[in-house]
């Protein structure tokens, strides 16, 4: 799951949406370093990582890869699953995602104090909502490939492995709702345990 996901499943847990963000920034213990609420939306994103990684159908899809490949793929699917949660937003949700993006966006961005503690600076509000907005089409998924890619030492073979990111695209979108609904469920059960005032009654969710 990338940045769409992580935020819709970190409010259906009911706890703060810059934790979506920052789990990709902060490693190793957490140990009280930020507030609590925020604390616990960065180990949802981490709940939701391990959960994501040995989900079947993610392995199914990853098995799909060739052996060189399958090393990337996970960042692949990520990127490909944002791409269908944005084209597929209306089954997920009863607010609209330029909506969904502006209120996340203007959240995130106003996080100052926990991404000073995670050793960055927050991300402006506009270019964040932009950044979301673009997961609905072909081109910001293609982009964002790239711009992963850079930051490797190595960015060919990601580039390789994503070249036919759109032939999976059917796939991915039909195990969609599955997958969803089992993240959204491991994310109220994770709240249940302790963290977040989750929205049990599926609040924003559309059946």
């Amino acid at each position: 799951m990338n940045y769409l996901a992580h935020l819709w499943l970190t409010e259906q847990a009911g706890l703060p949406l810059p934790g979506a963000i920052l789990g990709d920034l902060v490693r190793g213990r957490l140990d009280g370093r930020f507030p609590p609420a925020l604390e616990r939306s960065i180990q949802l994103h981490r709940r939701v990582d391990v959960v994501t990684d040995s989900h079947p159908l993610i392995v199914a899809q990853r098995a799909g890869f060739g052996p060189g490949a399958r090393r990337y793929a996970g960042i692949v699917l990520d990127l490909v699953h944002d791409h269908a949660l944005a084209l597929d937003w209306e089954h997920h949700s009863g607010e609209s995602l330029k909506l969904f993006a502006r209120r996340s966006a203007q959240a995130v961005a106003a996080e100052k104090e926990g991404f000073r503690l995670a050793g960055t600076g927050s991300p402006s509000a506009w270019r964040f909502r932009r950044l979301l907005l673009s997961y609905a089409g072909a081109g910001g998924i293609d982009h964002a490939m790239h711009r992963v890619a850079s930051r490797l030492r190595q960015p060919q073979p990601l580039l390789e492995a994503g070249r036919d990111w759109r032939a999976l695209l059917p796939r991915v979108r039909a195990d969609l709702p599955r997958l969803l609904g089992d993240l959204r469920e491991a994310a109220l059960g994770f709240a249940a345990e302790g963290g977040g005032e989750a929205s049990a009654s599926g609040a924003g969710l559309l059946a």
